[in-house]
């Protein structure tokens, strides 16, 4: 009887313990599923995959710089070793990693990194497919600056495009440019991402001479006093610093690309009277900067977040991201009344942001518009049409547009944010920001779309521009819109947004729509402020 009441009571002390630890983490340590890397240039992403959660600590070992990440309850497995495998040789953060099992039930992770990081580590639970989370973000010392990279790449190309249209207008200010036709590429058989000039603008037509004043002689007239302009300042610095003999990729570092030489000044001549309203044209150079016009392009989900996936497995994060692609080439080809065009993305690669850092971007930017590009999915295959939409601060215009307002707003939790650092200033950023006057202005920045998107033959969701909470929409100086090129759930559409043509379609409609709104609502003078 003794022998018997005792074995009752060791199996029921084990029963006790089963419920308390959970029969895996009795039976083994913690399951790894998949492990995932998403290196770009603003911060490199790790993230380990596991059927429970995974508590880790980690340390920063400066010179070499390094990074030690413990993770315990889990014994070195296949999967784990695959990250080494999945560092790139373009990762501008991680140069490479070592992993081992440094204790029982302890695997530890070494980062050998490319330059000093400031480490973000925390988890996530299970949302949509995924199960738990570890994830490691690796984001630079210094934040990489949205305007230090814009203006950057504007000196970049500032050779290649001050002999284009811009020139021709700066010589004769006095004259309206000719009226620009709507861009698009023509079906030459080269590569369908280029940055050039659109072939079928026309030329620039020479300017008529300016007919000098009969009473007066010819004089040489000097420049102006330069009107202060924190943005040409900040140009003129950056060219001014001594560049490496080698230059960095610009990936690994955050610093600018070396200046290209400047050409030879041209001896003084006499120059037509600047108009009325200073506005700045011309090519921007190492001491000052134009009137650029910014559209901020958003191409929605990434990284880890890959958006709607149709039935053919397209991802929507990969087609929205080559639209955003070719509407850039078409923006910074352009010009409007004279003053160039820049596009600036929120993401150019395969890696998340967070919704409220798109609005912060374009805003840092101080970008004209903001276009955020989707091609959502529903839940029956018969859903179709394209759809533009704006904020709406008094609830959504219809049912469908709040389910897509809230199914886009849960982005972040898919993505993976990090909420002890990013909830707060997100909340500050986008509580309450917009503004009737940004919300009217999106509007027909919106209606200029759809009807250039009809124009195309492609079907309309809506025939007007719909309203919802979109938390992407909030800023509240910029008009902004949110553009659903279609129903990537549809297998009709789907097979139409893998289509090399259709994109550019799409990109020549949202490019005619943009110059449609600046038409009618011509950009003001600005100096940018730093």
């Amino acid at each position: 009887m003794k022998a018997g009441g005792l074995m009752r009571r060791v199996l029921l002390q084990g029963g006790s313990l089963a419920l308390v630890l959970g029969v895996h983490q009795i039976a083994r340590g913690a399951s790894i599923l998949a492990v995932r890397v998403w290196p770009a240039a603003d911060y490199t992403r790790v993230t380990i995959e596991s059927d429970v959660r995974l508590h880790s600590q980690q340390l920063v070992v400066g010179n070499p710089p390094r990074l030690a990440v413990d993770i315990e309850g889990i014994d070195l497995s296949s999967e784990l070793r695959e990250l080494v495998g999945k560092i790139k040789p373009g990762d501008p953060y991680i140069n490479g990693l070592r992993v081992g099992q440094n204790a029982p039930k302890v695997v530890r992770i070494v980062f050998d990194l490319k330059q000093t990081v400031a480490p973000q580590v925390f988890s996530l639970a299970p949302i949509a497919a995924y199960k738990h989370r570890l994830v490691l973000d690796l984001y630079p010392e210094k934040a990489i600056d949205p305007m230090e990279a814009l203006i950057t790449e504007r000196l970049r190309d500032a050779p290649r495009t001050s002999g284009s249209n811009d020139t021709s207008v700066a010589s004769a200010p006095a004259v309206p440019p000719p009226a620009t036709p709507p861009s698009g590429l023509a079906p030459d058989g080269g590569p369908p991402i280029l940055v050039r000039p659109s072939p079928n603008v026309p030329a620039p037509r020479p300017a008529p001479t300016p007919v000098a004043p009969p009473v007066r002689p010819p004089v040489v007239v000097t420049a102006p006093p330069p009107v202060q302009d924190p943005l040409g300042d900040l140009m003129a610095q950056q060219s001014m610093r001594p560049g490496p003999a080698t230059p960095p990729p610009v990936v690994a570092e955050n610093r600018p690309l070396p200046m290209p030489p400047s050409p030879p000044a041209a001896a003084p001549r006499p120059v037509a009277p600047p108009p009325p309203v200073a506005v700045a044209r011309g090519g921007a150079t190492t001491s000052r900067t134009d009137r650029i016009i910014i559209v901020a392009l958003d191409p929605g989900h990434g990284g880890e977040d890959p958006g709607a996936i149709g039935p053919a497995g397209t991802r929507e994060k990969d087609i929205v991201l080559q639209v955003a692609f070719r509407l850039r080439d078409r923006i910074n080809a352009s010009s409007i009344n004279g003053n160039p065009m820049r596009a600036f993305l929120t993401r150019d690669a395969d890696f998340f942001v967070p919704l409220g850092v798109r609005v912060q971007k374009a805003r840092r930017v101080q970008a004209d518009l903001f276009v955020s590009i989707h091609a959502d999915a529903f839940t029956t295959p018969a859903a179709r049409g394209a759809s533009v939409f704006a904020l709406s601060q008094s609830g959504a215009s219809s049912s469908a547009a709040r389910w897509l307002a809230n199914k886009e707003n849960d982005a972040d939790k898919v993505g993976g944010v990090n909420v002890g650092n990013h909830e707060a200033q997100v909340q500050r950023a986008l509580l309450d920001m917009s503004t009737t006057a940004q919300i009217n202005d999106s509007l027909k920045l919106g209606g200029a779309m759809l009807g250039e998107i009809k124009g195309i033959g492609a079907r309309l969701h809506k025939g007007q521009v719909e309203q919802a909470g979109f938390a992407v929409l909030k800023a509240p100086d910029i008009p902004s819109v949110l553009v659903e090129t279609a129903f990537i759930s549809n297998p009709e559409e789907e097979a139409n947004l893998r289509r090399v043509q259709y994109q550019e379609d799409l990109a020549d409609a949202l490019m005619r729509g943009i110059q449609r709104y600046f038409a009618q609502n011509p950009p003001l003078a600005r100096s940018r402020q730093l």
